[in-house]
């Protein structure tokens, strides 16, 4: 059976692909980054061109994945900009059935809202019923809020707590990070969330100070790494090489040290 993003011994390595490109680069790309050691593949199907999101070239895509899972999001931006809401979704569903693994649904899907978390009832309800037909598929589902600013414990856990309700399988959050100081909080704030959640989680910092946040985050408990096969054009050059990665996590010594 093909593995999940859920109940996982250790992070993952995500790498992702969040650019547009042909369905066959992409295919390179995937295999790539896994023999550079990535565990699992995302696409952001919001970059690709239409004509190279239809079934055929999408499964063609996510076969290049062998038996790793496949996180997929499509944001309404990119070449989504023009779309409904409605649309977005049933773009993640599609990926779902042509073999994808997790689907992210943004938190203000159905309502755009500050803090990319809508408070409007009948868009959550429609959210709801997004991830209870992904769950009926067999899938899974991640509820992202990128706030993109710094933001304190309180209301990152809020927020957290908020995804979980909503019937996500794991919850992510991007804030930011301005200063050392701020990158340290959020830090801190990674392993409140582990105490606090009843799912898996992936918290990150963007801005001046992210790389410590998205290098260490995962060994204090985010379900996995975000990187790229390797930084170029289109690539997000925050996000840590998928070699580079694996060789924090498979060699960080970072459990309380046992005397003897």
């Amino acid at each position: 059976m093909k593995p999940t993003f859920l109940n996982q011994t250790r992070p993952l390595i995500t790498a992702i692909i969040n650019r547009d490109a042909e369905p066959r680069e992409i295919s390179y790309e995937i295999k790539n980054a896994i023999y550079d050691g990535a565990d699992a593949l995302g696409v952001q199907l919001c970059k690709l061109k239409p004509e190279n999101r239809t079934e055929e070239q999408l499964r063609n895509i996510f076969a290049a994945a062998g038996q790793k899972p496949i996180y997929i999001t499509n944001y309404r931006m990119a070449k989504n900009a023009e779309i409904s809401y409605e649309e977005c979704m049933e773009g993640l569903i599609t990926g779902l059935k042509c073999g994808a693994t997790l689907a992210d649904i943004m938190g203000d899907t159905f309502d755009k809202s500050e803090m990319e978390l809508t408070k409007n009832q009948s868009a959550i309800d429609k959210q709801m019923k997004v991830i209870d037909e992904i769950h009926n598929m067999g899938k899974e589902a991640l509820m992202s809020s990128h706030i993109l600013k710094f933001t304190p414990a309180e209301q990152v856990l809020e927020v957290a707590l908020e995804h979980q309700r909503r019937g996500a399988d794991i919850s992510k959050i991007v804030t930011f990070a301005n200063s050392e100081e701020e990158e340290m909080e959020n830090l801190r704030i990674t392993t409140l969330l582990k105490k606090e959640l009843d799912i898996p989680f992936l918290y990150l910092s963007a801005g001046p100070y992210s790389k410590i946040h998205r290098m260490i985050g995962p060994m204090l408990g985010c379900v996995t790494y975000l990187a790229v096969q390797q930084h170029g054009p289109g690539s997000m050059h925050t996000q840590p090489t998928v070699k580079a990665a694996k060789a924090v996590r498979d060699n960080f010594d970072y459990l309380p040290d046992i005397c003897i």
